[in-house]
């Protein structure tokens, strides 16, 4: 028999397959093929991508020319404008208002064919703080209430373009996903007067069951409660609800666990196209210290979300996170 399993921090409900879970032989899956081309995140082609806003590049090297290891630009086709005023307005029973907000796009490296976990620790730990640096930028426009930062790698996970980047939004409100979660944190704070995630954790070194890499400053584990077969959570060991007040100790250490999650889990399924997305507690309004932990959610792209799904809200999870944080604790990185 299947079991049922409850989020106790929003209070979403998943079916877990336990009587006969999916092995990773049993998935079939859209692989990510480089196929190359002209590319605008390609060394070289700086002048195809908007201005430079931040850069992590060699000394002496000019603006928006080669030299560089991380760039940052606006988005060409953003969702979002920077410029203007919000201008909230009603129309009858709907809310309005200016598009605002901001959309820019990191490019990880200058190389064309490498994902994330495929860069030398030193060349994520640029990406990481690339991260930080435009977040606390993007903090100083009272404008933004919510900093999104995401990674779509591969077709099956919606990205556009083949080389790898990090997209970066700044919104003017707070989405409802994100209140789910601070509504959760909240009321388990207020009741136990501890944070969740906190006490997430210490369960799951405890258990030690669902726990695939860890080191002195992250634990990343297949949570209790996955949505999707083989996700992974990454979590500070230390309290902290906003990802780009990292220390300069738990960068280098973040990198670290970054490149060991995506090889082990592109040693289980090689050229998977999976989603990564940092959760970090909203800005420029209500206090979220005590309650909010920040992390990152990685959700490889097995299984598609169909009718069942998103007619009830309940997953179905073909294999338990248990036997997924096994066989990837046991993956062995070439």
């Amino acid at each position: 028999m299947s079991e049922l399993r409850r989020d106790p921090l929003v209070g979403r409900w998943v079916i877990v397959s336990t009587d006969n879970p999916t092995l990773p032989q049993g998935y079939e899956y859209e692989p990510h093929t480089w196929k190359g081309g002209t590319c605008p995140f390609c060394y070289g082609n700086e002048s195809m991508t908007p201005p430079e806003i931040a850069v992590i590049r060699e000394p002496g090297t000019g603006a928006n020319t080669s030299g560089w290891h991380v760039r940052t630009v606006a988005n060409k086709y953003p969702a979002l404008q920077i410029e203007g005023d919000l201008n909230r307005t009603g129309v009858g029973i709907y809310d309005m208002s200016n598009g605002i907000g901001a959309h820019e796009v990191i490019i990880e490296s200058p190389y064309h064919n490498k994902d994330l976990c495929d860069l030398l620790n030193p060349e994520i730990e640029n990406v990481v703080s690339m991260y930080c640096q435009r977040a606390l930028d993007l903090i100083k426009d009272r404008r933004f209430k919510c900093i999104l930062v995401f990674r779509n790698f591969g077709p099956a996970a919606g990205a556009s373009l083949e080389h790898p980047h990090t997209q970066i939004v700044a919104l003017p409100m707070v989405p409802k996903n994100v209140k789910e979660e601070l509504v959760g944190a909240h009321n388990y704070f207020d009741y136990r007067e501890r944070c969740i995630f906190c006490d997430l954790l210490r369960q799951e070194s405890q258990e030690k069951e669902r726990i695939v890499v860890e080191n002195k400053y992250f634990s990343a584990f297949c949570p209790f409660v996955s949505r999707f077969p083989f996700e992974i959570w990454i979590l500070p060991k230390k309290h902290n609800c906003y990802f780009c007040h990292m220390t300069q100790d738990e960068i280098p250490a973040l990198a670290a666990v970054l490149k060991e999650v995506l090889m082990k889990l592109k040693t289980v399924f090689p050229n998977l196209s999976y989603n990564m997305i940092i959760h970090s507690s909203p800005i420029n309004g209500e206090d979220n210290v005590d309650s909010y932990h920040w992390h990152i959610e990685i959700m490889p792209k097995l299984t598609r979300v169909a009718g069942f799904e998103w007619g009830t809200g309940f997953y179905v999870v073909l294999t338990p996170p248990e036997i997924a944080a096994k066989y990837l604790k046991e993956a062995k990185i070439s």
